[in-house]
C-alpha cells in the first residue's frame, strides 16, 4: 500500500503472555428472543438510557416533566401520551425551594383531576437546596466523580424501584466546566452508568444558549456537545411565535410552546411537533376574604391542537361550495 506508514510497537512481556483485550466473535440471537427495549413514556424514556430536554429559561420543561410524572406514576394519559409502563418516578429540582415544587405537583394534580392516592409511593421529589447532587467536580487532577455519591444513588434507586429519575437542571448536578467538551463527557457517563446499573431511565433537563430570537434546536444545547452526543433521545422546547400566533389566533402566545424531537436514536422520530399550553390553575391557598384574593395560581402544561381551518365546515357547506364553482366554470 502507498502512503500508508507503518511502525512495530513494543510489546510488553504481560501483552505478549495475556492480551488486554480480545475479540468477541458474534453469536447469532434468534429475533424472538431479544429483549424488547423498555419504553416508559411517549418514545423518550427507556430504562437503561440518558435522555435529555433542552428548552430556554421559564419555557414550560419543568412544568412538562411535573405532569409527565405524575402521569408515569399514574399510568394515565393526561397530556394524551398513554405511559408504556406504570412505574415510580424520583423528581430532583436543583433550584427551587420544596414549598415552591409542592404547588408546581399540586396545581398539576388539580389540573388533571388526579387523585394524590393515585401515585401515593410512586412519587419521591427533593430539592438541591435540601439535599444537593453534585455527582462530579472539576479539580487540578482533572474531573473526579463523586463515587459515594453515585453509589448512595445507585442504593436509593434500586431500594424505592424507581423507574426514572429527573435531573432538573443537568447544570445544578456537577461542578465542572459546561464548555469543557472532556468533562461534561464525563458527566454523562457517570449517569450513563448509573441508568444501567439500576435499569432505569435517567433525564436530564438542560437550558439553551441564546439563539438571537431563532428558533432553538437540540444542538443548541448551553455548553458542550458531548451532552448531546451521550443521550439517547433528545427534545427542544420553543415558544410559539408572533406569526404562529396570528396564525393560531391565539392572544398571549407566551402561554403555547411546541416540543419537537431532535434526536432519536432509538426509535423514528415525530414527523411533527406535539403542541401544549400553560394552563392557570388556583391553589385556593391565600385568605379565604375575597379582596385579598384567592392564593397563588400556578402554570399547568396541558394539551392543545392547532385550530383546523375545517373544523366548522359541513359536509353541506363543501356541497354548496362545489355547486357554486361548477356553476361559475359553467358561466366561463
Amino acid at each position: 500500500m502507498t502512503g500508508v506508514q507503518t511502525c512495530a510497537l513494543p510489546i510488553s512481556k504481560a501483552a505478549a503472555g495475556a492480551p488486554l483485550i480480545v475479540a468477541s466473535p458474534y453469536e447469532w440471537v434468534a429475533p424472538h428472543r431479544i429483549p424488547p427495549r423498555k419504553w416508559i413514556y411517549g418514545g423518550h424514556y427507556a430504562r437503561k438510557f440518558l435522555s435529555a430536554t433542552v428548552a430556554p429559561g421559564g419555557g414550560g420543561k419543568s412544568s412538562l416533566t411535573i405532569v409527565e410524572a405524575l402521569a408515569i406514576t399514574t399510568g394515565r394519559p393526561l397530556l394524551g401520551v398513554t405511559p408504556d409502563e406504570r412505574t415510580a418516578v424520583w423528581l430532583w429540582n436543583g433550584e427551587d425551594p420544596l414549598e415552591e415544587l409542592q404547588r408546581r405537583i399540586v396545581a398539576a394534580a388539580l389540573s388533571h383531576g388526579v387523585d394524590p392516592s393515585e401515585f401515593e409511593g410512586r412519587l419521591f421529589v427533593d430539592t438541591g437546596r435540601d439535599k444537593k447532587i453534585i455527582i462530579a467536580s472539576q479539580t487540578r487532577n482533572g474531573v473526579e466523580i463523586a463515587q459515594p455519591l453515585a453509589d448512595a444513588l445507585v442504593a436509593t434507586i434500586r431500594q424505592n424501584g424507581i423507574g426514572l429519575l429527573i435531573i432538573d437542571p443537568f447544570v445544578a448536578s456537577h461542578q465542572v466546566s459546561e464548555n469543557d467538551n472532556g468533562a461534561i463527557e464525563a458527566v454523562a457517563n457517570e449517569w450513563a452508568a448509573i441508568a444501567d446499573a439500576t435499569d432505569c431511565a435517567v433525564e436530564l433537563v438542560h437550558h439553551v444558549r441564546k439563539t438571537g430570537g431563532l428558533a432553538a434546536t437540540v444542538e443548541d444545547g448551553r455548553g458542550a456537545s458531548a451532552l448531546l452526543a451521550k443521550v439517547r433521545s433528545a427534545r427542544v422546547l420553543n415558544q410559539m411565535t408572533e406569526d404562529e400566533s396570528a396564525k393560531a389566533g391565539v392572544d398571549n402566545r407566551r402561554l403555547y410552546f411546541r416540543v419537537e424531537n431532535g434526536k432519536s436514536n432509538m426509535s423514528v422520530p415525530a414527523d411533527k411537533s406535539a403542541w401544549y399550553r400553560l394552563a392557570s390553575q388556583p391553589l385556593g391557598n391565600g385568605p379565604a376574604k375575597p379582596l385579598e384574593g384567592t392564593g397563588d395560581t400556578v402554570g399547568v402544561v396541558t394539551t392543545w391542537s392547532w385550530p383546523d381551518p375545517l373544523a366548522d365546515v359541513s359536509v353541506a357547506d363543501l356541497r354548496r361550495s362545489e355547486e357554486h364553482t361548477s356553476e361559475l366554470q359553467s358561466r366561463g
